[in-house]
């Protein structure tokens, strides 16, 4: 997680924001496109922009029974529903990566590779795909009924000057969050749910935003034009675009062509490990498949806190008022 700074002011705020968009892009321009490594500094980042934003609000002698607190928990309702669907779409990976690894394990423990087993192992790959598909569908409904109500998207209708210093500046820091929240959390659920190549996200219709002049702005629509620029380049397919699902399905493919081609020839190995062709796609399947698995746990670990951190941010805020 992003190192905690000093935002005592909105003026801190935002500089917390363009920093942390910033040092985002790094991240995504030297990894894997969509990886595990860049979205959990994407969940990183929305967490602590979350933890800053409600530290700044008591600091800002906000009034008491005021519409900022409705707006705070208008937002932070939307980014628990957001992060739901994030921990749903990861959490049904589950099946997909066991048959995965329970391939990989039927294998290990039969190193003698005959025709009959052969076919066993392409019968369970099969099984396997299907279990992807059926994930993208769910996955895609979801998208549907759940995320397309909550109105993810950058705003571009800038509000006047007056409007965003209300309450003391912080309709603007509302503004600014639900802006970055939103384009964090299409990021992820792109990621790790659903994408359509054809999206408002990924048509680069933010170039709006820029008028707003401000650096975290700027930062945020640089960030959305490169990740819609990534995403349009994988040939316009919707789907899960998270680099190990991804590439574990490359291997899962790549071992099928490989066993296809074992049985066509009718011959048996003796030891698959010593076959450099099948017991190089053998690893390669593991190995893929165990990335995927730690790194949706992790996720969903980070997702488990940060849930508390939204509840608990939510207490502290109902509690600052009732006490003053």
């Amino acid at each position: 997680m992003m190192d905690p700074s000093p935002t005592n002011s909105v003026n801190g705020f935002y500089s917390f924001l363009t920093r942390g968009i910033d040092d985002l892009e790094r991240v995504f321009l030297s990894t894997n496109f969509m990886s595990i490594q860049f979205l959990q500094r994407v969940l990183s980042l929305l967490r602590s922009f979350h933890s800053q934003l409600t530290l700044l609000v008591q600091k800002l002698h906000l009034p008491v029974g005021e519409k900022w607190l409705d707006e705070y928990m208008d937002e932070s309702s939307k980014l628990w529903e957001a992060c739901h669907v994030l921990k749903s779409g990861i959490s049904g990976m589950e099946n997909y990566y066991s048959a995965g690894l329970n391939i990989a394990a039927s294998l290990d423990s039969h190193r003698h590779l005959s025709s009959q087993l052969c076919r066993q192992v392409i019968r369970a790959i099969s099984g396997c795909r299907r279990e992807a598909v059926g994930l993208e569908e769910e996955n895609r409904a979801m998208m549907e009924t759940r995320i397309q109500p909550l109105s993810l998207r950058l705003d571009e209708k800038v509000s006047i000057e007056s409007k965003l210093n209300g309450f003391n500046g912080f309709r603007g820091v509302l503004y600014a969050m639900r802006n970055v929240s939103s384009l964090l959390l299409m990021i992820l659920l792109c990621g790790l749910v659903y994408c359509w190549p054809e999206s408002n996200f990924l048509r680069g219709g933010y170039e709006g935003c820029l008028l707003f002049g401000s650096a975290f702005m700027i930062s945020t629509a640089r960030l959305q034009q490169r990740v819609a620029a990534e995403i349009n380049q994988i040939n316009g397919r919707p789907g899960i675009l998270l680099y190990e699902f991804r590439r574990s399905k490359v291997a899962m493919d790549e071992l099928r062509g490989e066993l296809e081609r074992r049985c066509s020839q009718g011959v048996a190995v003796a030891d698959w490990e010593s076959e450099v062709g099948i017991g190089e796609r053998v690893e390669n399947f593991r190995g893929c498949f165990g990335m995927l698995r730690s790194g949706a746990e992790n996720i969903i670990g980070q997702l488990d806190d940060f849930f508390d951190e939204i509840v608990e941010g939510r207490k502290k805020l109902l509690d600052f008022c009732s006490h003053r």
